[in-house]
């Protein structure tokens, strides 16, 4: 039996690509990721996987980030641009023995593999697979998260952020890895997407003394949101440039050219970005793109929206740095929505070193 398949026998309603959006009911599930822990299928979250003795020279020099100094099972995100260093796309990595592991934003792994094969040279020892079709991708967040995962494997005590090893469930071989966190701790397992459902099966059952609960791509789009990650479609698109978004972290200063890297560096350099995305609360949920005004004059733009079940509504914006201040009042949209804006999002240049 297919993952999908217990997905439809517990009665969840699936999106188009298979993946649950709740599992019947949201608020509990809500609760759960803030009190104890919810498992998510995100396998349509596509793995990448990147052979040949070329392949972290390759990525390195195509990406923002500084590639090279990664150690065996450590992680890290990096972002593609284009020559006016507009966001295309982002991969998190991971360095395993003998490949890279590519883990991509919803729905891109096919676009990603096209892109990145385009830029192959001749001479370059790279191979690029997209292994989406044959693996699965489960998901753990909440505040209970690690002491769950210790639990089940006790040599994944001293993982990190952006940390991975192989470990086996019921004899099925995993990569365990950690990423940046939503609420709590996010905890990723991939595996052979035939064993998927037994994964699934055997880690609800394993949690049910620390009550963690199935759950769905609803809660991830609310959790996302609170926590101010940018998500493909959304936010990661080529309007914005990565420091806008607050992914300093994912850029390096000091590795050799990449394209859009003069662009990127020269924003760096200037101290000062004409935009930054930010936390909003706001009054009611409206759908985004929306225009954001202060005073009638428009600031910024509302990108994404995510209403909780207990009636809060978080937002992410990009805003004119100029009007980037705590508790400024703000109306969204054609409806003037009330809201406020919170703080900046995301990792900022000021701790960027220090994540």
């Amino acid at each position: 039996m297919s993952l999908e398949d217990i997905h439809r026998q517990a009665g969840v309603q699936l999106a188009a690509d298979g993946i649950p959006l709740h599992y019947g009911d949201l608020a509990d599930e809500y609760r759960a990721s803030l009190e104890s822990g919810v498992l998510l299928d995100r396998s349509h979250e596509g793995r990448l996987k990147i052979l040949g003795v070329d392949r972290i020279d390759f990525l390195h020099r195509m990406s923002t980030n500084d590639l090279k100094t990664m150690a065996e099972d450590e992680g890290r995100p990096t972002i593609f641009a284009n020559a006016n260093g507009r966001i295309l796309d982002r991969l998190l990595i991971y360095n395993r023995e003998d490949h890279l592991l590519g883990i991509t934003e919803p729905t891109r792994a096919t676009p990603l593999t096209s892109y990145l094969q385009r830029h192959i040279f001749f001479n370059d020892n790279v191979q690029v697979q997209n292994i989406s079709g044959d693996s699965a991708q489960l998901a753990l967040h909440g505040p209970q998260a690690t002491a769950f995962i210790k639990h089940l494997w006790p040599q994944a005590a001293d993982l990190g952020v952006f940390q991975g090893m192989p470990v086996e469930l019921d004899g099925v071989p995993i990569y365990l890895a950690q990423r940046k966190p939503l609420i709590g701790a996010h905890w990723v397992m991939v595996m052979a997407r035939q064993a998927a459902s037994q994964v699934w099966q055997a880690l609800l059952q394993a949690g049910e003394q620390q009550k963690i609960r199935p759950s769905g791509s609803l809660l991830y789009h609310i959790l996302r949101v609170r926590a101010g990650r940018p998500a493909a479609g959304s936010e990661l698109q080529r309007d914005y440039i990565p420091l806008e978004l607050g992914l300093w972290d994912e850029v390096s200063f000091s590795k050799g050219c990449y394209t859009g890297q003069e662009i990127i560096a020269r924003m760096e350099s200037r101290g000062k970005l004409a935009k930054c995305m930010m936390h909003i609360t706001m009054q009611q949920p409206i759908e985004p793109p929306s225009p954001i005004f202060h005073d009638e004059r428009e600031i910024g733009t509302l990108t994404s929206c995510a209403p909780t079940p207990d009636g809060e509504v978080f937002a992410l914006g990009v805003i004119k740095t100029a009007f980037a201040e705590a508790n400024l009042p703000v109306t969204i949209g054609e409806q003037q929505i009330a809201g406020t804006l919170k703080k900046y999002a995301g990792i900022q240049r000021a701790h960027a070193d220090n994540v």
